[in-house]
């Protein structure tokens, strides 16, 4: 029997794949692929710039490679979902607020006691996401962003200030309602109104325009369409199709 392919799929946190994990894996045939997640935030990381993000990038993979003996011809794809974290809004969109301990996210602005510090954080995480967005291959494997507005807490229970408890119980929760009902979940991220359809690069010019990047909004739909192209029907982990 042929290797399993490995989906290498990159995450910001642990309760991101709490989350999604069990339901990204349902994405793929796991007869002929093996889903790999690892966490990391590296669009915001230190000393991250547009010309460190890929060996960043490069590392971790090759980190993973080298552990487990495989080359490149052993994958089958990237996937790297990120945070947009408002990203994209002008400048005059961060306000200051001295009172806020961490930034607090809403539709219309970023309110913060380090109004600087943000500013710059979006700036490099500009032109880092402009760098990764429009990438095609990782290591000659093929890779694709997508990304979650303003953070995966926004997109998944439409809480963009959730604090860590509540990462952790709305993760184990979500997973739990869908984790049995692969269709619903493709449903709830493909279909809703915070789904951004059209191509993948459509997807990526609307939320980089206007203040989208704070707003609830994910192209990960597009990433499961792909997955599921050839795959007529859906399983339910008691066996039963959809």
């Amino acid at each position: 029997m042929a290797r399993r392919k490995i989906v290498f799929v990159i995450v910001e946190g642990p309760s991101d794949d709490e989350a999604l994990g069990v339901l990204l894996q349902r994405m793929y045939d796991k007869n002929t692929v093996h889903v790999h997640i690892t966490h990391g935030d590296v669009t915001t990381a230190k000393g991250v710039s547009p010309s460190t993000i890929l060996a960043l990038l490069g590392a971790s993979i090759e980190t993973y490679m080298n552990a487990n003996h495989l080359t490149t011809t052993h994958f089958q794809e990237i996937v790297h979902i990120v945070d947009m974290d408002g990203a994209y809004i002008p400048d005059d969109a961060v306000v200051e607020d001295v009172t806020a301990e961490k930034p607090i996210y809403s539709p219309m602005e970023i309110r913060t006691a380090h109004v600087s510090g943000i500013i710059n954080r979006n700036m490099t995480k500009r032109l880092c996401i402009n760098k990764i967005s429009s990438m095609q291959r990782l290591y000659g494997i093929p890779y694709q962003t997508y990304f979650m507005s303003c953070n995966l807490d926004h997109v998944l229970y439409d809480k963009p200030n959730s604090t860590d408890d509540e990462k952790e119980r709305d993760s184990f929760n979500f997973a739990r309602k869908y984790g049995s009902n692969f269709p619903d979940f493709v449903k709830f991220i493909s279909e809703s109104l915070f789904s951004v359809g059209g191509t993948y690069l459509e997807s990526w010019s609307f939320i980089k325009e206007e203040k989208h990047s704070l707003e609830r909004h994910t192209n990960l739909g597009i990433c499961i369409a792909k997955a599921l192209i050839g795959q007529n029907t859906f399983r339910n982990t008691d066996g039963t199709e959809h």
